[in-house]
């Protein structure tokens, strides 16, 4: 058999043959998408200069640093969504994506406000998850005058005109949640909240969804008021203790926030798993146990890799626009979970 030649090529990609001359030679302005179809046919036909136009599409690709400040590096979540986040990244294919992810264990807004300040300094763009307060959205907007574009992900840190926002529709999950408990408790009876940090606008909103819902449709249910566990598994241990001893009748617990690990924990340590009816956030190995044990119930979870690609794209996109391009929300379905689907 002949070796291809360029005329070959360039009717295998569909291109003139000046433009894979171009590609090959690396002179002249050729279309990523171009380059990349071109050295897709050379890969099918065997194309002897394959090696050179691999390093010519390589070197024509767009590099980017994208800057991450997630919680801490205990969470189960947070390394499940890091790694969806890199995953990512290594699959974008016109473009080279640098990621600097790091893990705070101060949560405080004055932390999160200098870190993110601190990542910016090197970074194209930075994304966050963090809760509302003045001095965090003081120093989004002084990134914002720097031409550094910030997303929050999973919880809004501002209105969603003022900051790119990734993440659930949480009123429907709150809701979604309510109406688990209305059909699954054998009758109404007392449910316990627990919320992270009512600061956090996704579990604020989490739990204002959930009660509209009993106030429209099973307001025979008693619902009390929310327990702040702070993010930390021993104090949600400690909350949902307090809540079983003061509530023996109990008849459901809603983890609307961080500490579903701490509120696992009490359940069994008391002997009333499964008798308890538990609605949490994100399929992870300790939800996972659960839900196959009957410790938990339901799990509403996010898309991490949706989660992961709609960040990274609307970053390049907002990049690329060098400040403008308007707001960049992507509002995802939430997935849920039993023992019977995981």
């Amino acid at each position: 058999m002949t070796r291809p030649t360029i005329r070959d090529l360039a009717n295998a990609a569909g291109v003139s043959i000046a433009t894979a001359n171009r590609v090959i030679g690396g002179s002249g302005s050729v279309k990523q998408s171009t380059m990349q179809r071109v050295k897709d046919a050379a890969q099918e036909i065997g194309f002897y200069g394959l090696g050179t136009i691999d390093s010519r599409v390589a070197a024509a690709r767009a590099k980017y640093r994208f800057g991450f400040l997630l919680h801490q590096p205990s969470r189960q979540f947070y390394l499940n969504l890091a790694q969806a986040l890199r995953l990512t990244s290594e699959r974008m294919t016109d473009c080279v994506i640098d990621l600097r992810i790091e893990f705070l264990d101060d949560l405080s807004p004055q932390n999160t406000a200098e870190k993110m300040l601190a990542l910016a300094e090197t970074c194209d763009a930075v994304g966050v998850v963090a809760a509302v307060h003045p001095i965090v959205l003081g120093a989004v907007e002084t990134l914002q005058r720097q031409g550094k574009p910030v997303f929050a992900l999973i919880s809004q840190i501002a209105p969603t005109s003022q900051v790119h926002f990734i993440g659930l529709d949480n009123w429907k999950v709150g809701r979604t949640a309510a109406w688990m408990f209305e059909h699954v408790c054998d009758q109404p009876g007392k449910l316990g909240i627990l919320v992270g940090n009512p600061r956090y606008q996704c579990q604020e909103m989490n739990e204002s969804g959930f009660r509209s819902y009993f106030r429209e449709y099973a307001s025979d249910f008693t619902i009390l008021e929310p327990r702040s566990t702070f993010e930390s598994k021993a104090v949600a241990e400690e909350m949902t203790e307090n809540l079983l001893k003061e509530h023996p009748d109990l008849k459901g617990l809603y983890v609307a926030g961080g500490g579903i690990s701490g509120a696992l924990a009490a359940l069994r340590a008391t002997g009333k798993a499964g008798k308890v009816t538990l609605v949490g956030y994100e399929l992870m190995d300790v939800t996972k146990q659960a839900l196959l044990d009957g410790t938990m119930t339901f799990a509403i979870s996010h898309p991490l890799n949706r989660v992961a690609e709609e960040t990274l794209t609307g970053m390049v996109r907002s990049v690329k626009a060098k400040g403008g391009g308007g707001n960049f929300t992507s509002v995802l379905p939430f997935e849920i979970y039993t023992r019977e689907n995981i």
